[in-house]
């Protein structure tokens, strides 16, 4: 039993290369609009929203507080972890607004639903390499990164950073053995739809360590990197250019 789990634990030790079916544009439809309203209760139970929300205020604060600020949510699903910085928002009063982009119709389909009475979220349907350069002050990849192998994490967070004006966040998961059984049991708990019994666990290990996270800021060269450990096992990841932010790192 003793050696079952060591080999258990050693499979989380590199990230997982099987691209999860939520990758393959070529379907999708009604059983992955079903999905995303599934992954709606998976990011409610294991708090998925709060370490983007940390990373925002962090820019925000570094940034003056300003009272208007504008939020980028590149591959957003249905966008519903910005739901809590509406209500940050709110209790700061800021002048927020929020676009979600994502690849795939589905997606911007229950976007605009779950948003269809909020004026300060826009949904259009783009990749990462359509954004304009500067279109928004804060960009955010929420469980976004983590579809992305090693080498291409580099490239894919510099056209982030590239998008932004003030920094990116970035939320994305702890590979551990923990929250994968976690979410393991979790997914199948709450639905039997085949993306999220498969995308679910296979997303944690697609995850993260602070080893990866060390290696993307000495990839990225100009761009001040710092992370956190943030729950319920999750990463919150804020990069910036380095000129202007002192060296700040958790």
């Amino acid at each position: 039993m003793k050696s079952m789990f060591k080999v258990f634990k050693k499979t989380f030790k590199q990230r997982a290369t099987e691209p999860e079916l939520m990758d393959d544009f070529s379907t999708g439809g009604p059983e992955l609009r079903e999905a995303l309203r599934h992954l709606r209760r998976l990011n409610r139970i294991f708090g998925a929203a709060a370490p983007t929300l940390y990373g925002v205020r962090q820019l925000w604060k570094e940034a003056d507080k300003p009272q208007r600020l504008s939020v980028l949510d590149i591959g957003s699903g249905s966008g519903d972890v910005n739901r809590r910085l509406l209500r940050w928002a709110d209790e700061h009063r800021i002048e927020l607004m929020i676009t979600l982009a994502d690849v795939t119709e589905e997606a911007c389909e229950e976007a605009r639903l779950l948003y269809d009475n909020e004026p300060r979220i826009q949904v259009i349907r783009a990749s990462l390499y359509e954004l304009p350069e500067g279109c928004a002050d804060v960009v955010t990849g929420t469980q976004f990164v983590h579809h992305f192998a090693p080498n291409e994490l580099p490239k894919v967070v510099q056209r982030m950073m590239e998008s932004s004006r003030i920094g990116v966040v970035i939320n994305d998961i702890h590979r551990h053995w923990i929250p994968w059984a976690a979410v393991w049991l979790v997914a199948r708990m709450v639905s039997n739809n085949r993306y999220i019994v498969n995308d679910g666990p296979l997303s944690v290990a697609k995850g993260f360590r602070s080893k990866d996270w060390d290696n993307l800021g000495k990839a990225l060269g100009g761009s001040e990197l710092f992370y956190a450990w943030r729950p319920l096992f999750r990463y919150a990841v804020v990069i910036r250019p380095s000129k202007l932010s002192p060296n700040h790192r958790s």
